[in-house]
C-alpha cells in the first residue's frame, strides 16, 4: 500500500506519529539488525525481528511473550502496538538536510539515549537508518527501522521514547495545538463582495527580463546575480520591488510574482544569495556530505547588504544613458518582498534588530528541544562577533515577508525596531518555520502599521513558483505545491499587488484587497485565508496557552 501524502498525518496520534518517525527515518540496508532487546527499567526481554513483524502485521502479540506484555496497562499495550503499525510518509529531502546540521547532531543525540551500544557509532547508525528508512513507498515504519540499523542487535530503552519524542518539532506541536483551539472561530462566513477588478489577473504590460548573472560588489567580493523584471507599462511613479529568497533557494523561486508585478508598471528586481543560495543543498547521491552546514554566519548580514548593493546598482542604471531603464526606477522608494530566510532579511532590512546576544543564550537550550530548520538556520548566526547588529536600508518603504524566520534571530525586542508597514505571511501546516512562534508571536512584536494573513492548509513552499516546486510535486512530497497551491499562488498575486500599490497614486484603489473581507472572499474549501492587523485578545489569550502548556 503507497502513501496517501495527502492525509497521512490525520488521525493519528502525537505519541505514534513521533515514534514512527524516528525509527522510520533511520534505515539502512547493510547488516540489519535480526534481534531487538526491548529495555523497561530492570525488565528486558530479546525479540526477533520476524516476530516483531509478525506482531505488527496481525496485531496478536505470541504466547511466549505474553507473560511479560500481560504486565503493563492494556492502554500501553494499544500504543505500542498502534506505533508498530504505524506508517508515516516523510519529505526524504526534508529529513535528509536535517540529520547534517548542527539542529540534526543534537536531535540525534538525543534519539541516542533510546538506543545502547558498545561503540560510539550510535548517531551515525541512526542518522543512516533513519535517512535510507525513509524511502519506501509505503512510509516509514518501526519495522523498516529496525530492518535497516546497520547491527545484528539492536537496544531500545522504552522508558526514554516518550520524553525524547515530546520534544521532537516543538514548535511545530504549539502550532497545531493553537490552530485546533481557535480553528473552530476561523469558519469563514457567507460574504459577497463587489470587487472593482480581480487583481489577481496580469496586467497589461508585456514582461520582459534583465539578466545580469555576474553582477558584483566590489567592495565585498562578492557576486549578488540578479534578474531585473519589467515591462511597457514601467513608471517612476511606482516603487522598486527586490524578492529575496529563502535558505537553499534561488533568485527564480518567487518568478510568477516577479512577474505579475511587472505586468502591472513594477520593475522588479529578484536578487540571489550566493552563501546561502541553492549550492547549500545536500547531494543525495553522497549523504556522506553536506554543505548544509558550510553557511557562514556572516550570511545573516551579508544578506541585507546584497539588497542595498542592488538598490544601489539599480540607481546607477537609472542614470546611464540609452538604458531601458532610464529615468524609470525609483530606488529611494522601494519595497521588498521575502520568503523563509529572505523573509528573515526583509525583516533586517526593514529595521528589525539582529540580537547575537539573544541567540547565544536560547539557542544552546533550543537545539536540546527542536527539529525546526528554521530555529536551527537562525543559530548559525550566534557566531557573529557583535551582539546586536541594526542593518535597515532606509531606502526600503514596505516589507512583506512570508513564512519568515524571526522567532529566535531578533530575540526579545528586535522586531519592535521595524520602521515600515509590515505584511506577514503565515501558513498552518509549515514545518520549516512552524506559524505561532515564527509568524504569529513575532508578528505581535512588530509596530503597526501591520497585516497578518493565515493560510490555513499551506505549506512551507506552497507560495514558491511552480516550476521551483516541480521536483517535488512529482515525488509526491508533503509539501502543497505546484498545481494543488494554484489558489495559494493566486491570492498571492493579487496580496502583493495590492501591498505594493499602496506606495502609489493607486492606493485607494487597492486598498479593499487589503482587508479580513476579501481574505474570505479569496478563500476556497481547502484554503481558508484570514487577514488581521491586531491580534485579538481571546487569540492572545490561546498563543500563550499553547505556548506555556509545553514549556512546563
Amino acid at each position: 500500500m503507497k502513501c496517501n501524502w495527502k492525509n497521512t498525518a490525520k488521525n493519528i496520534g502525537l505519541f505514534c506519529t513521533l515514534f514512527t518517525t524516528y525509527f522510520i527515518s533511520l534505515n539502512t540496508s547493510l547488516k540489519a539488525a535480526e534481534t531487538v532487546v526491548l529495555r523497561y527499567g530492570v525488565w528486558e526481554e530479546a525479540i526477533s525481528v520476524t516476530d516483531l513483524q509478525s506482531i505488527a502485521e496481525t496485531g496478536q502479540v505470541p504466547q511466549k511473550y505474553k507473560v511479560y506484555t500481560n504486565k503493563f496497562p492494556l492502554e500501553k499495550r494499544q500504543k505500542f502496538l498502534e506505533a508498530l503499525q504505524t506508517k508515516k510518509c516523510v519529505n526524504f529531502v526534508t529529513l535528509s538536510r536535517l540529520l547534517y546540521t548542527p539542529v540534526g547532531s543534537t536531535i540525534l543525540q538525543d534519539f541516542a539515549r533510546l538506543t545502547s551500544r558498545k561503540d560510539d557509532a550510535g548517531m551515525q547508525a541512526l542518522r543512516t537508518a533513519l535517512v535510507h528508512g525513509s524511502k519506501p513507498k509505503e512510509g516509514l515504519s518501526i519495522i523498516s527501522f529496525i530492518q535497516n540499523y546497520p547491527s545484528e542487535r539492536l537496544v531500545i530503552n522504552l522508558e526514554e521514547v516518550s520524553q525524547v519524542f515530546s520534544n521532537l518539532n516543538l514548535s511545530y506541536q504549539q502550532t497545531n495545538q493553537f490552530m485546533q483551539a481557535i480553528t473552530p472561530r476561523l469558519a469563514a462566513k457567507s460574504t459577497k463582495q463587489a470587487l472593482p477588478f480581480d487583481p489577481s489577473e496580469a496586467g497589461s504590460g508585456k514582461v520582459q527580463v534583465i539578466n545580469l548573472p555576474k553582477l558584483k560588489d566590489e567592495q565585498r567580493q562578492r557576486l549578488v546575480p540578479v534578474d531585473i523584471y519589467w515591462s511597457n507599462s514601467v513608471t517612476p511613479a511606482k516603487p522598486v520591488v527586490i524578492l529575496s529568497h529563502g535558505f537553499s533557494s534561488n533568485r527564480t523561486d518567487m518568478r510568477y510574482i516577479a512577474e505579475h508585478l511587472a505586468s502591472h508598471g513594477f520593475v522588479v528586481a529578484a536578487v540571489e544569495h550566493i552563501g546561502s543560495n541553492e549550492e547549500y543543498k545536500i547531494d543525495l547521491t553522497d549523504l556522506t556530505t553536506s554543505r548544509l552546514t558550510s553557511m557562514k554566519p556572516q550570511e545573516f548580514l551579508e544578506r541585507p547588504k546584497d539588497i542595498s548593493f542592488v538598490l544601489d546598482e539599480l540607481a546607477k542604471l537609472n542614470q546611464t544613458d540609452k538604458h531601458p531603464l532610464q529615468g524609470k526606477l525609483t530606488t529611494d522608494n522601494a519595497m521588498v518582498i521575502g520568503h523563509s530566510f529572505g523573509g528573515g532579511t526583509a525583516l533586517s532590512i526593514a529595521g528589525a534588530e539582529l540580537q547575537v546576544d539573544s541567540l547565544k543564550e536560547r539557542c544552546p537550550q533550543v537545539l536540546g528541544t527542536t527539529v525546526s530548520a528554521g530555529e536551527g538556520l537562525q543559530c548559525v548566526a550566534k557566531d557573529l562577533p557583535e551582539n546586536r547588529y541594526q542593518l535597515q536600508d532606509s531606502r526600503i518603504k514596505q516589507a512583506i515577508a512570508l513564512n519568515p524566520t524571526s522567532f529566535l534571530m531578533f530575540g526579545e525586542t528586535g522586531l519592535e525596531k521595524v520602521q515600515v508597514p509590515t505584511l506577514i505571511l503565515a501558513s498552518s501546516k509549515d514545518e520549516t518555520t512552524p506559524a505561532l512562534t515564527e509568524q504569529i508571536i513575532s508578528f505581535n512584536k512588530v509596530p503597526s502599521p501591520k497585516w497578518l494573513i493565515g493560510i490555513v492548509g499551506a505549506t512551507h513552499s506552497s507560495i514558491k513558483d511552480p516550476m521551483s516546486t516541480a521536483q517535488r510535486e512529482e515525488k509526491k512530497s508533503v509539501e502543497v505545491v505546484g498545481e494543488q497551491a494554484a489558489d495559494i499562488r493566486k491570492y498571492m498575486k493579487a496580496i502583493t499587488l495590492a501591498f505594493a500599490s499602496q506606495m502609489t497614486p493607486e492606493a485607494n484603489k487597492y486598498q479593499v484587497f487589503l482587508t479580513p473581507e476579501y481574505a474570505r472572499y479569496a478563500s476556497t474549501q481547502a484554503f481558508p485565508i484570514r487577514l488581521v492587523t491586531e491580534i485579538p485578545a481571546d487569540i492572545l489569550k490561546e498563543i500563550n496557552n499553547a505556548v506555556s502548556n509545553n514549556q512546563q
